[in-house]
């Protein structure tokens, strides 16, 4: 049989990461209070929080921290969830929207205290643009603003017109709204920084460990190819790469992926053209493309989603013409990086929190917003835990409804839905 290939996709991100060790496969048999299965931003969140509190926590992972979605994804700081409080108060009710509105700027918090506390060097930088395309658009960005601020999120800022030129050098948009609070940074080098912290606090993790069979009870053994985990409690943080552990989840959710490059670096003069005041940017297009700057003036732009998480056959052909349509004075701009990666999709697209008996948790599922979202699943994780069970409950209360077909017909479905939408997206409807 193939080995997988386990080391880090060749991106941006990869190739400028701050060093980090390679962590030994786990040998044997060992003993902790929580092991947590998956080495990303949820993993590793929950795992930094159960040791702040003096749990001896062990991380298994497949291949190496952040590998997957946590160390690809486009590095933006974006509040609330993929459903926003509206939908969610129209569909489960005032008491859920305002249990789950109460956190929705709660991870971008918990990212900024985590790097100011432990001085990890993500290159952390502030704001980011939500870019209308059309009329329509910028009349649902004056009512997310209004929804945000009923919710307490008061640093938004509207430009209207071409004020938004002031940010953005492009003429494809009729508007945008500011979020002072948003950012863009470094996303594996976030991961690492706080994977690193972890470890200064006692904790271990083990790469190139994949879990092949939890066996359920009290405590659970978690087996590995060389080792076996004994654990009095267990997270789940595996998300579009759990394999079967979460086998009552697989049919509710469904792998997507998303595609993104990034240019050779760019001279001073293009990079204030383009970006002037170095704010990250997504614009309000169902299928959305997303932009910023890196710390070494690259652009890193991404866009579109592919459903079961399979590449187009030319990630940087798929990806051009995008980036040159928004901005045209980059057209043939050298591409030094493409890749993809796998983020998991739910139907309802809030994410999926929940327990199995009564020691094993899991937090998956964040629809394209799990940079700020998996943060506070770590926390809440924690929590639970802990013996506060209400936060992490307003979560796996929402219920969580399998895909018409299960994943063999969610594909070509969720399709043909994508299809509709980039069509009402085009016709501005």
């Amino acid at each position: 049989m193939q080995t997988p290939d386990t080391s880090h996709v060749a991106s941006y991100y990869a190739a400028s990461a701050n060093p980090a060790p390679e962590r030994p496969a786990l040998q044997g048999e060992v003993r902790c209070d929580v092991c947590v299965v998956g080495a990303g931003f949820t993993g590793i969140s929950a795992a930094l929080h159960l040791a702040e509190q003096g749990q001896k926590v062990v991380v298994l992972e497949g291949a190496r921290v952040g590998y997957g979605a946590s160390g690809r994804n486009g590095g933006q700081i974006v509040n609330s969830y993929s459903r926003d409080m509206d939908v969610i108060e129209a569909r489960y009710g005032e008491q859920t929207a305002r249990a789950l509105g109460d956190m929705a700027f709660e991870g971008n918090r918990i990212i900024r205290e985590r790097i100011a506390r432990y001085d990890i060097a993500c290159d952390l930088k502030e704001g980011n643009l939500f870019a209308a395309c059309n009329a329509k658009q910028m009349k649902a960005l004056i009512e997310h603003k209004a929804l945000w601020e009923r919710y307490g999120h008061d640093r938004l800022e509207l430009l209207e017109g071409k004020a938004y030129r002031q940010d953005i050098g492009s003429e494809r948009y009729v508007g945008a709204l500011l979020d002072h609070s948003g950012g863009h940074l470094h996303p594996l080098n976030l991961v690492l920084g706080q994977a690193a912290v972890l470890e200064s606090l006692g904790g271990t993790i083990h790469e190139q460990t994949p879990v092949s069979r939890i066996e359920h009870g009290e405590p659970v053994r978690l087996h590995t190819p060389q080792g076996v985990v004994v654990a009095e409690r267990v997270v789940l943080a595996g998300n579009a790469y759990m394999k079967g552990l979460l086998p009552q989840m697989e049919g509710k959710s469904m792998p997507a992926s998303t595609q993104v490059v990034t240019t050779a670096p760019l001279d001073a003069a293009q990079a204030e053209e383009i970006l002037p005041t170095d704010r990250a940017v997504e614009d309000c297009n169902y299928l959305l493309d997303y932009y910023r700057l890196s710390a070494d003036r690259r652009l890193i732009y991404g866009g579109g989603v592919s459903y079961g998480g399979q590449d187009p056959a030319s990630i940087e052909g798929a990806i051009r013409p995008k980036l040159e349509t928004t901005f045209p004075q980059l057209r043939g701009v050298k591409v030094d990086y493409a890749w993809s990666g796998t983020f998991l999709l739910t139907l309802n697209r809030l994410p999926q929190f929940g327990r199995i008996n009564s020691n094993v948790y899991y937090a998956q599922g964040y629809s394209g917003h799990g940079v700020t979202c998996s943060h506070l699943a770590g926390r809440l994780i924690a929590e639970v835990m802990a013996g506060q069970s209400e936060r992490f409950d307003a979560f796996a209360g929402v219920p969580q409804l399998p895909f018409p077909g299960g994943r063999a017909l969610s594909v070509p479905l969720t399709t043909l839905g994508a299809w509709y939408y980039r069509m009402r997206d085009a016709l501005g409807i």
